[in-house]
């Protein structure tokens, strides 16, 4: 039975600046989408494809604390690099995914890979806030670095792309993001004239970005910078390209528990928001320059 399609959300009217580094459009929390509705999936902001050119400052986000979930950075052009508390830094490329686990509290900072920042160019990226369950809010923070070659990789049939499973199952191809919640994470490639199937669970909430191209899905039209929210019944995703076209699956087994979020923060109650601010302000989360 096919997943039957919720809404699609045309591309919100106004990018907003995140820093000075990230021009993003955000799809939710927004225009009526709540976290609610599309949990595990707290936040999704897509800095469409945007030439910041060259700068002779990294342009980024300063030192920043988050607690209790994590964040998710899908580069598709130009280069992000990062530090943390913890000790952890690194670079993201074309193809790469920084996969970071706040949990108990870290801070954080990201901004524009040094060379990338000299000579300006291309910049397109995907920042997903994924939630923790209440017994996990509190984990240790961790970090999985995620190349592009570390990717499970699908070839689709007749020379009609490929899928690249960063987390979840796709085809028995597994991801290699460790999850804490059943999450389905696929960056699709697919040629213009080409199709696949993909199967989710009924209960899954179901979302599909079109970061590129034009494509029909499920026998509806979704083009450049859509959003697809599908409704939680049926399990297959029909997708036919309309263009050569680049897609972004996200599914996840709901987290039915209360969400209470003070912009970095994101717990179950009021008083735990408390406690995070307590906590940043002690300097528990470490220090970061």
């Amino acid at each position: 039975m096919q997943k039957q399609i919720e809404k699609i959300y045309s591309r919100p009217l106004r990018p907003g600046m995140v820093g000075d580094g990230f021009r993003v459009f955000n799809y939710f929390p927004n225009n009526g989408l709540s976290q609610q509705r599309v949990s595990p999936f707290l936040m999704m902001d897509f800095n469409a494809e945007f030439d910041f050119g060259p700068s002779d400052h990294l342009r980024g986000v300063d030192v920043h604390p988050h607690k209790g979930f994590e964040t998710v950075t899908i580069a598709y052009k130009g280069s992000v690099a990062h530090h943390d508390s913890t000790g952890n830094s690194g670079v993201i490329n074309p193809g790469d995914v920084q996969w970071m686990t706040a949990g108990s509290g870290i801070l954080h900072k990201e901004y524009h890979e040094k060379e990338f920042s000299k000579t300006g160019g291309p910049f397109e990226m995907v920042q997903l806030w994924v939630n923790l369950p209440a017994k996990d809010k509190l984990t240790g923070p961790n970090y999985q670095a995620i190349t592009a070659d570390q990717m499970g990789k699908v070839a689709l049939d007749n020379d009609g792309g490929i899928v690249n499973v960063i987390a979840g199952s796709f085809n028995q191809q597994k991801g290699p993001a460790t999850t804490f919640t059943p999450v389905n994470m696929f960056d699709i490639r697919i040629n213009k004239s080409k199709a696949l199937a993909v199967n989710i669970p009924a209960d899954h909430n179901t979302v599909l970005l079109v970061v590129s191209g034009a494509i029909s899905v499920n026998g509806e039209k979704a083009g450049l910078h859509d959003l697809v929210l599908f409704k939680n019944t049926g399990e297959e995703i029909a997708i036919s390209a309309d263009e050569d076209s680049v897609l972004l699956l996200l599914s996840g087994e709901p987290i039915n528990e209360p969400i209470a979020q003070y912009g970095p923060f994101v717990m179950n109650t009021h008083r735990e928001l408390q406690e995070a601010f307590e906590e940043f302000q002690s300097g528990k989360f470490g220090i970061l320059e």
